[in-house]
């Protein structure tokens, strides 16, 4: 039995996987309005496409779907195949809400209601 198989399918189940892809993975970096699909991400870096990709570095933000996961500064470790891996400098935790300075009292009211 041979496993050879013409350029063309070949080229058509490489399309096929990279839809695939794009229509399961939410994570994404944004690097100013720009945001780039994260092809795989482990605990010091990310990587992704190397073509239709500037060469990223500095600040950037990392999401899943609508949800910012963290702020990082990246830089350029090594391209491996058709994707370029970047590691993390620096990976800071994006919050929702400013850190407060103050202990808060457990019986608080949630709100006012104003009365009329």
């Amino acid at each position: 039995m041979t496993t050879y198989l013409p350029k063309e399918v070949r080229d058509g189940l490489l399309a096929a996987q990279k839809t695939a892809f794009r229509k399961r993975n939410r994570l994404r970096v944004v690097i100013g309005v720009e945001a780039y699909p994260i092809r795989r991400l482990w605990d010091h870096g990310f990587a992704v496409e190397r073509e239709g990709v500037p060469q990223l570095r500095g600040l950037v933000d990392v999401y899943d779907g609508g949800r910012h996961l963290w702020q990082c500064l990246i830089v350029a470790a090594a391209e491996d195949g058709d994707e370029m891996q970047y590691e993390f400098k620096r990976q800071t935790v994006a919050l929702d809400a400013a850190p407060i300075d103050f202990a808060r009292d457990e019986n608080a009211p949630a709100g006012l209601l104003a009365r009329e």
